[in-house]
């Protein structure tokens, strides 16, 4: 708006809390809303008209008294303020019925037809009216889109004034404006900004800033109010360059957001305030799940700063913090360099999906017969673009991840495709999630920046033997594995689930898998008296449902029988793939071996009996790097009355954490005697800690210099050895991955 308007509604509302520079921090409603018109061109003064909501105080019965006593003052009050007053009994009415009004008396006047709101401050609109509307989800008539700060527009003739001191009454005092009505309520001289505003003030504000408003448009300031404050009517998402710069007073970290929320529920929780052209990223955990953070930048420093006045305030039932954040967390989150992110975000106004858990022979035609209408079914949800409105998610080297995101056209096409949700495509099921651009930019750089687990190279010969480290397929299979389990669940929890069992656990045979940040990864290992009641566990358990008693949730689980040296295998950082577990092949495609490694926390006592492994390893090296069936060691005792687990529970109690590095990595080489069918005598030995970037055999034959070696089986390997003529030389490297040559 470039051209002066007609008239000016001068606006002031008040809660049923904060007055003052807190107004609105508290998210208490709307009570009280006074107006009066303000005729530019005449400079001529309007009626004082007043609104009076009745606050829904249903879940506040304690304070119900104090306010219906307020509301009372302000009946019996108003009438020497205001000309006009009305009572309603929500804010929507409110708002409906001031938006008429406003419009009535602009019309009778009959001076011109633009109107446009003006506040003391921003509070009253971006605080008060937009978040209460949102929170309802009630439509706010368009006259509360844009209006002026009367603040900053006496700023303009007093550049000096400071905009966060500044109130009417000083605006007043500096114009000379005499004051008819006693002042009675002065915002600088207030000591407690909390204390709710007295009712009879509503009205002596708005016509001390009418007041204001008609000075600065008499002479000598003949003020032009020409350029109002907008406020952002929809979130537009967008794409952001790592190049781009962000500045520290413009970011903001929310905590606590419902994992299902999207980024148009963020800026509504922020509604009022304009939040910058894609400045929503929502943050994704280590799996590539919402962890229920999102960073959002606003278009100024003065925007951020009332968004930090929303700290706890509730989306739904959830309450949400707010802190600073810094634009280069923002960037980390939701920058991005890749031409092809940045083509298929081009597209403005689209709505995405994400698709998770696809096979990964999932090819375009796939995704587009997915999201196709079947047989009967006459809802239609078209992927806009076609194959162009479908990105897939990729490793480095080309292999799917499993992920893509596809584009739709409108609210209404993705609503359809959401209802897809769980749905088969192939021989698995589908989830849908609604997504951001943000996140398209955060999943693309976390799998694009390296392999999320390195490749080891191809061996050169493909005849050399490997070390096994897979336990033999004769072992005793007398532990379970409980896998699936409640994150919630308890010790309590599984022996109840276990039942009769329970009475044929080993004394400190349950172990519960940790993850890395020290909580239930879901799994479980279970160390009984015989192969027997093994068996008739897992025949009679699995995928029996387990509830937890800290929780509301119940999973069903999946129960298998297994040896201690496979519970040792998975402990020390393998897998157990299914081929393993039920047919103990030893194919080098089919040994089930996989990162990252675990370390244990708290284990069990040495007194289990576990099959002998064969020696070897000579006795100097058999201290460092103790055979995989006995890497359980004793625990430590609990204290009695222990605030997790009850002290009547140490008899199974047992704790294993994953650990992002191997457990207990050797600083000597392994060795190993040379298997018979090679065609010399020696030794073989393991070198774990190879770096990356080393240039292959050439490197090992110099690391290995006057030791005796055949040349010829130098040979670097995934999981080969190296031969060794001289069995008592060893070697020192520092550990940092299981490579042996």
């Amino acid at each position: 708006m470039t051209a002066q308007v007609d008239y000016l509604a001068v606006v002031f509302t008040a809660t049923s809390g904060a007055s003052g520079e807190l107004l609105g921090s508290d998210e208490k409603e709307l009570v009280q809303l006074v107006w009066q018109l303000v005729d530019v061109k005449n400079k001529k003064l309007g009626k004082v008209n007043e609104l009076l909501i009745k606050p829904d105080l249903s879940d506040l019965t304690g304070e119900k008294e104090e306010e219906d006593v307020v509301e009372e003052d302000v009946e019996e009050e108003n009438v020497f303020g205001a000309d006009c007053v009305s009572k309603v009994t929500d804010i929507e009415a409110a708002l409906n019925l001031f938006y008429l009004q406003l419009t009535n008396e602009v019309n009778s006047a009959g001076a011109g037809t633009s109107v446009c709101l003006c506040t003391d401050g921003q509070l009253h609109i971006r605080q008060v009216i937009h978040p209460e509307a949102a929170s309802k989800n009630i439509l706010v008539p368009e006259c509360f889109y844009s209006f002026f700060d009367l603040r900053k527009e006496f700023k303009n003739h007093f550049p000096t004034s400071d905009l966060k001191a500044l109130n009417v009454h000083i605006m007043a005092e500096s114009l000379n404006i005499p004051v008819d009505v006693p002042t009675m309520w002065d915002p600088s001289a207030a000591l407690d900004p909390a204390a709710i505003l007295p009712a009879e003030v509503a009205a002596q504000q708005v016509q001390l800033m009418a007041s204001v408003a008609i000075t600065l448009l008499s002479e000598p300031f003949c003020h032009m109010f020409s350029n109002p404050e907008r406020v952002s009517e929809k979130f537009e998402s967008g794409t952001c360059s790592k190049m781009e710069k962000v500045s520290d007073n413009t970011v903001i970290r929310a905590r606590g957001l419902p994992w299902q929320s999207s980024d148009q529920d963020i800026a509504r929780f922020f509604r009022g305030l304009n939040i910058a052209k894609g400045g929503v990223a929502l943050c994704l955990n280590a799996q590539g799940r919402r962890n229920g953070e999102a960073l959002v930048r606003f278009v100024s420093e003065e925007h951020r700063d009332l968004a930090l006045q929303r700290h706890k305030h509730h989306m739904g039932n959830r309450y949400i913090e707010v802190y600073k954040a810094t634009g280069e967390d923002f960037l980390k989150i939701a920058g991005g360099t890749s031409n092809e992110v940045a083509m298929f975000l081009s597209r403005e106004d689209q709505i995405i999906i994400r698709m998770r858990g696809l096979p990964f022979t999932a090819t375009h035609e796939q995704v587009l017969a997915f999201f196709s209408p079947g047989d009967g079914l006459k809802e239609m949800c078209p992927v806009s673009g076609g194959r162009d409105g479908i990105l897939f998610v990729r490793y480095p080297d080309g292999r799917p991840t499993g992920d893509a995101f596809v584009l739709f056209s409108c609210e209404e096409h993705a609503q359809c495709a959401l209802r897809k949700h769980k749905e088969i495509l192939g021989k698995r099921y589908i989830e849908l999630f609604k997504s951001t651009a943000a996140e398209v930019q955060q999943v693309l750089n976390r799998y694009s920046s390296a392999p999320l687990i390195p490749v080891a190279p191809a061996p050169l010969v493909s005849m050399l033997p490997a070390v096994s480290l897979l336990p033999p397929p004769g072992s005793v299979r007398d532990c379970l594995r409980l896998r699936g389990l409640p994150y919630t669940a308890s010790i309590e929890d599984i022996l109840t689930f276990l039942g009769e069992f329970t009475h044929d656990i080993r004394q400190h045979g349950v172990h519960m898998v940790l993850n890395q940040q020290g909580r239930p990864s879901g799994d479980c290992f279970i160390q009984m008296t015989s192969a027997e009641r093994a068996l008739q566990a897992s025949q009679r358990l699995h995928k029996h449902v387990m509830s937890s008693q800290r929780g509301a949730n119940s999973r069903y689980v999946e129960v298998f029988p297994c040896s201690a040296e496979e519970m040792g295998l998975v402990l020390m950082g393998g897998s157990l793939s299914h081929t393993h577990t039920h047919t103990h092949t030893r194919s080098r495609s089919g040994t089930g071996l996989s990162p990252p490694p675990c370390k244990s926390r708290r284990l069990s006592p040495p007194s289990y009996s576990f099959t002998p492994a064969p020696p070897v390893l000579p006795t100097e090296a058999a201290a460092l790097y103790p055979p995989i069936g006995q890497v359980l060691l004793a625990p430590r005792p609990l204290p009695p009355g222990h605030a997790y687990y009850p002290a009547s529970l140490q008899l199974y109690t047992n704790y294993t954490a994953y650990y992002p590095s191997p457990p207990g990595s050797p600083t000597a080489l392994g060795f190993f005697p040379s298997p018979s069918s090679l065609s010399s005598p020696g030794g073989l030995v393991r070198m774990p800690g190879l770096t990356y970037n080393s240039n292959g055999v050439k490197d090992l034959i110099n690391s290995v210099q006057g030791y005796q070696y055949a040349p010829e089986e130098a040979l670097m390997h995934a999981h080969g050895p190296m031969q060794v003529h001289d069995p008592t030389r060893t070697l020192l490297t520092q550990p940092k991955e299981w490579v042996c040559i």
